[in-house]
């Protein structure tokens, strides 16, 4: 057996030892968004160091956990905490939640992340459906031998963030009174923030936001046949696009400024998506 395929079915097994769930949507909560898994109809919580051979977040604020519960009756899985590639595991380790969520039964994966933004007509605060991504700064999950049991050797990428459910959250975004943005999302590798001349580089290839995570996830869901759908919270304009110097601090800050109106447009969004 492939070794990544059976250091998955070890996850899987350990985690269906301890709750037999079957959750409809997956959820991936960003920076700023952690204490929303809280505030659902919690069933149980599984930490991933309880997790045979599960990778474990170390980003501050990420708690790194799962949750299994309800948001408004749809059944539900959330990591609160997700794994980066910058925090030194292969990329089949980063992935690999995302795969676990799939096989746990989830169809549709919704991402969240925090970035920076490279349009210039965005501001901090924002959101950006992402409509598309760029992903050949860092390393495909997909990579190595094909895991037949999970997808196709060449899966086609023509619709990853699919046009249904973006229709579906604009939508939302409409009827609740949420300005949002759609663009393209970049990802590199980090941890450090982007030069300016990196920003001026996704900026030419026609980025409107920059981060950390996210695409590798939504690649390896479109693999595995998930729905995907994905919202950015604009918590800094990138390197060069202001005069103003980045930290971590500034990106919690407005992420936890703009968390109430992201929780009611994912809430809303998760209701709407698992009706049709």
């Amino acid at each position: 057996m492939n070794q990544v395929y059976e250091k998955l079915q070890n996850c899987l097994k350990s985690v269906r030892e301890k709750t037999d769930f079957v959750p409809e949507v997956a959820l991936i909560l960003g920076s700023g968004l952690g204490e929303y898994a809280e505030e659902i109809e919690v069933v149980t919580t599984i930490n991933y160091n309880d997790i045979e051979g599960f990778p474990v977040s170390t980003v501050a604020g990420h708690k790194g956990r799962f949750i299994f519960g309800y948001v408004n009756k749809v059944p539900v899985v959330i990591m609160q905490g997700r794994v980066h590639f910058y925090e030194g595991y292969p990329m089949t380790d980063v992935v690999l939640p995302t795969r676990l969520m799939g096989l746990l039964g989830a169809k549709t994966l919704l991402l969240t992340n925090a970035c920076g933004g490279v349009n210039k007509e965005y501001h901090a605060g924002d959101f950006m459906l992402i409509r598309d991504h760029i992903a050949t700064s860092v390393p495909s999950p997909l990579l190595g031998e094909n895991i037949e049991e999970l997808g196709p050797r060449f899966p086609d990428m023509s619709d990853v963030y699919r046009r249904e459910l973006r229709g579906i959250i604009k939508e939302v975004a409409k009827e609740e009174g949420i300005e949002l943005q759609e663009g393209v999302y970049l990802q590199l590798s980090g941890p450090a923030y982007e030069s300016p001349a990196e920003v001026q580089m996704c900026r030419i290839l026609g980025a409107d936001a920059v981060g950390m995570s996210t695409a590798c996830e939504a690649l390896a869901a479109n693999h595995m046949g998930m729905k995907v759908c994905g919202i950015s919270c604009i918590t800094n304009m990138a390197c060069g696009i202001t005069d103003q110097p980045l930290s971590h601090a500034e990106v919690q800050e407005t992420a936890d400024r703009v968390a109430p109106i992201f929780k009611k447009l994912i809430t809303a969004s998760i209701t709407k998506i698992a009706g049709k």
